[in-house]
């Protein structure tokens, strides 16, 4: 399926413009050759003129001189033939230049004046002939059919001539106005290159809206996508702004509430109901935490992101490594150069952030960070030599809440986090082993 607007347009108007030439070619083989024709009758009738002039009869006697006034009447190899038949269509005179030719022709003398008709020999000649009835000196006896002769084979020759003019000129017309139609073709469709080209610069962060200089075809499909990112920003501020106050709205009752599990964790009879009650204040707290980054992490519909992998790898792995200092873990990175990764500087962050962090906690001591081009897009690959996870627990940690390692800390939303902020990039999720021996978090970005 060709995809480019500007070839299926060329190649629709190049199909149209041989069609075209394709059916105007017979017709103008036909004009040339009623052209040619007429040619051909008007030069034989002032050939039969020339012999109609020099015609003399005396005593009933047709006289012809010696030399005709038109020398190629006159030369034995000549390639115009003449001949004078009488009314009974007897053979009275021919011309020097058909000595030798013997054309079986019989003229027709019934009064019509003239003819020109093209006639076929039995050998296969063709001639074109024109003949004319006169009477010489108005006398009723002196009647005679004067004819002139051509062969077919020079108009055929010159009509073969004409005719191979004719595609070379068509040819180079065609080539010539394809080339023009795409000359225009670019121009017409500039306007829709910029507007591609502005919707790059969106894309790209470069610019909020749609510029007004388009055309007039254009401008309600720009006025849409303008509406439509003003809408989406005005969207996801307005959920922002609403988790914003939701969340400070339950900042001081949480405040409070953990005040009071800390103040009932003093008392010995109340240290199991306090423990309870800092669980939930804790879950709820996470619970906060995590809208809070789905609300500020999604990405936008037409805004696409280019963020430079290794830099950011690097600043997570150097925390880390304090964070772990204890453990030693070796971290080694596998990716081409220069690597772009398509996703919000803020949600790749807190994507590897909790991918790192998972795989420092279990590691032996040793992660690697791994990327490489697929047929489908790019893969990003974290892996570990820990204990990793087992075929039929994969599916159930990346759901939120839930966690197979009980011995840390946390309610298990930090891959369920994960799982949001891929999603939300139409990118996707795997989980599998390692050879290295432990978990392997593949994700799966699609060809942009």
């Amino acid at each position: 399926m060709i995809r480019s607007l500007r070839v299926r347009l060329m190649l629709a108007a190049t199909i149209l413009a041989v069609l075209f030439m394709l059916a105007l070619l017979p017709a103008m083989q036909g004009a040339f050759s009623l052209a040619l024709q007429d040619s051909i009758e008007q030069r034989l009738a002032s050939d039969v003129t020339t012999l109609i002039s020099a015609a003399r009869v005396e005593d009933n006697r047709l006289k012809m001189p010696e030399q005709l006034p038109d020398e190629r009447f006159n030369l034995t190899d000549g390639r115009l033939l003449g001949y004078i038949y009488d009314r009974d269509g007897h053979l009275v005179w021919r011309s020097n230049g058909n000595q030798e030719e013997h054309i079986n022709y019989t003229p027709r003398y019934d009064g019509r004046g003239n003819e020109f008709a093209r006639i076929r020999e039995a050998n296969g000649q063709e001639f074109f002939v024109y003949d004319v009835e006169v009477k010489l000196l108005g006398g009723q006896s002196a009647a005679f059919s004067i004819v002139a002769l051509q062969p077919v084979r020079e108009y055929e020759f010159t009509l073969d001539g004409l005719r191979e003019n004719l595609y070379l000129g068509f040819g180079a017309a065609l080539l010539v106005l394809l080339a023009l139609l795409w000359i225009g073709l670019t121009w017409g469709l500039r306007a829709l290159r910029r507007l591609s080209q502005e919707l790059d610069e969106i894309e790209g962060g470069t610019r909020e809206s749609l510029s007004e200089q388009h055309p007039r075809e254009l401008l309600r499909l720009t006025g849409s996508l303008n509406r439509l990112l003003h809408g989406e920003r005005e969207q996801r501020s307005r959920y922002r702004d609403s988790l914003d106050d939701l969340a400070h709205s339950l900042k001081t009752p949480l405040t409070v509430l953990q005040g009071v599990s800390e103040d009932m964790a003093q008392r010995p009879e109340n240290r199991e109901q306090a423990w309870v009650l800092q669980t939930q204040i804790e879950r709820m707290s996470q619970q906060i935490s995590y809208q809070l980054q789905r609300a500020s992490l999604r990405k936008s519909g037409l805004v696409r992101h280019q963020v430079l992998l290794r830099p950011v790898l690097q600043s997570l792995c150097d925390t880390l490594d304090k964070v772990y200092r204890d453990k030693r873990v070796q971290v080694s990175f596998d990716l081409p150069e220069p690597c772009y990764v398509p996703i919000e500087q803020g949600a790749l962050l807190e994507m590897l952030g909790n991918l790192l962090e998972n795989a420092y906690r279990l590691c032996l001591g040793e992660v690697r960070v791994s990327m490489r081009d697929t047929a489908e897009g790019i893969e990003l690959c974290v892996e570990d030599d820990g204990p990793g996870v087992p075929s039929d627990q994969r599916a159930r940690i990346l759901l939120r809440g839930e966690r197979l390692d009980r011995q840390h800390p946390g309610q298990g939303i930090g891959l369920a986090v994960v799982k949001d902020i891929i999603e939300s990039y139409s990118a996707k999720l795997t989980l599998d082993d390692s050879p290295m021996g432990g978990a392997a978090f593949r994700i799966h970005f699609p060809v942009l």
